[in-house]
């Protein structure tokens, strides 16, 4: 199987990204967790779109970042990730981030999950973080 790699834009602009460096990074990240890539599709949106994914698929009433649906089987992780780039940026301000480094740390986030990291119980948003954390340092150690 391929990796097929998808990113789309939904009521906003399609962020200004090297596409090809990033698929390079979450492919070794996914290797990293012992997984694949498989078919990933991004899909960036505003915070309209992301409530509205929120309630109608997880009957949830709040803002979030990511939204991740995960179609992995077995080792080949694949899913579709709705990202809000309005909440990544008031996020990003929030904790004093520049929004890119925030995005990044976003667009691993879902990965992270297809790879089953957590972040809702006890203890797990620290894995989740100290994983980002690593997955970003890749990212930086390798320039690709």
């Amino acid at each position: 199987m391929l990796n097929t790699f998808q990113w789309m834009a939904e009521g906003c602009e399609m962020p200004r990204l090297d596409f090809c460096r990033l698929q390079d990074w979450i492919q070794r990240v996914a290797a990293d967790h012992g997984r694949r890539a498989g078919e990933l599709t991004y899909i960036f949106c505003d915070d309209e779109r992301i409530i509205e994914v929120n309630r109608q698929f997880l009957s949830h009433d709040y803002y979030t970042d990511i939204i991740t649906f995960d179609y992995t089987h077995g080792r080949v992780v694949s899913g579709d990730m709705y990202i809000s780039l309005d909440t990544v940026r008031s996020n990003a301000e929030a904790v004093g981030a520049a929004y890119d480094d925030e995005l990044l740390r976003v667009i691993i986030h879902g990965v992270l999950h297809l790879c089953g990291i957590n972040d809702k119980g006890p203890g797990e948003r620290e894995i989740m973080e100290a994983a980002e954390d690593r997955a970003l340092n890749m990212l930086r150690d390798h320039e690709i």
